[in-house]
């Protein structure tokens, strides 16, 4: 789809330009025409047009949103609950691609509280492996996919934040990670020393897969639209190449240019399911229970809470207090407060 830039005034304020999807467009491309200028991600695009989807079928297909009001947007979200039964980070999605859908594309904010049934499934613990439930599990892992199954497990990675990591993000020499996570916020994380040598022989890898895209008339990667226009030809430096490249090029579905992406995160996913099933572990095991497994070792090791926050990049220090719940408790180890004093 070619984007067709409009933009609206708000009323009273002459300073102040919204954009405005081109008339002419069908609903849901006026939802990616605004999710793009706004610079989402194509993940969120994609989410939130499947529930502005749902949201449509819901009140079935004749029905334009325009033509409903804050109280059928309850009825679709407590449907969710009482009939789909879903978490409540699910609900609270379907309702911020809902809140999109009015406040930016449609010029209709809901007005007043959204008074929807509430999801009460509370948050489940995690799921962490315990250190020979680790060694078996990475016994089992081999290639590419283990150097970045080590990555989650030696640094508190996020899936996407390993799949999506660059060259220029690694600081071999001072071993650290600068990661881009939720929220475009950055952080700096750790680099286990066991998987540098590995990171440098995929970086090499890595170069020599970027000259030969050079040479064949290619070699741009993927840049958000702000750093593409500050740095200009920085796409086609090699500190910007993915670490982890897809093995072929392919066309990006926004700007239909010819360029080589990272590799798909279901490969690492079905290579850690399978390496957990070959280990013999009896839990649910998924590329988060490394990261989980990360930030209890850490607990567990006597790092700081705080400090395991920032490694974490957890913008509120409950969510890191979770992993409290699930580390090892010696209490034999703990000393009484009477046994401290001299009486």
């Amino acid at each position: 789809m070619v984007l067709k830039y409009r933009s609206r005034k708000v009323a009273g304020n002459n300073d102040t330009v919204q954009f405005k999807p081109a008339p002419d467009l069908k609903l849901m491309d006026q939802v990616r025409e605004v999710l793009r200028y706004h610079h989402y991600a194509y993940r969120t695009e994609q989410s939130y047009c499947q529930w502005i989807l749902r949201y449509i079928r819901f009140h079935g297909t004749n029905t334009h949103p325009k033509d409903l009001s804050a109280n059928d947007v309850e009825r679709f979200l407590s449907d969710l609950v009482v009939r789909k039964s879903v978490s409540a980070s699910t609900q609270h999605q379907a309702f911020n691609a809902l809140v999109f859908l009015y406040n930016k594309v449609l010029y209709q904010p809901l007005d007043g509280k959204i008074q929807a049934v509430r999801s009460k499934r509370s948050p489940k613990l995690p799921t962490v492996l315990s250190t020979p439930e680790t060694l078996r599990f990475f016994s089992h892992m081999q290639g590419t996919h283990a150097l970045m199954a080590k990555l989650l497990y030696g640094s508190g990675l996020r899936l996407m934040e390993c799949v999506r990591l660059r060259v220029k993000d690694i600081d071999i020499d001072r071993e650290r990670l600068h990661i881009l996570g939720k929220g475009d916020k950055w952080r700096s994380t750790i680099l286990a020393k066991p998987v540098i040598s590995m990171l440098k022989d995929q970086i090499e890898s890595v170069r020599q897969v970027h000259q030969l895209d050079l040479e064949a008339g290619f070699g741009h990667v993927y840049m958000p639209d702000a750093l593409a226009r500050k740095y200009k030809g920085a796409s086609k430096e090699f500190a910007w190449q993915y670490v982890f490249p897809a093995k072929k090029r392919s066309i990006d579905p926004r700007s239909g240019i010819e360029r080589r992406h990272h590799v798909l995160e279901s490969g690492l996913q079905k290579a850690v399911k399978k390496s957990a099933g070959l280990a013999s572990i009896d839990k649910q095991v998924t590329c988060h229970t490394l990261r989980h497994s990360f930030a209890t070792a850490m607990l567990e090791n006597g790092v700081n809470i705080r400090v395991l926050q920032t490694l974490m990049g957890h913008s509120d220090v409950k969510t890191t207090e979770i992993y409290t719940h699930v580390m090892d408790k010696d209490i034999s180890r703990v000393p009484s407060p009477l046994d401290l004093l001299d009486i």
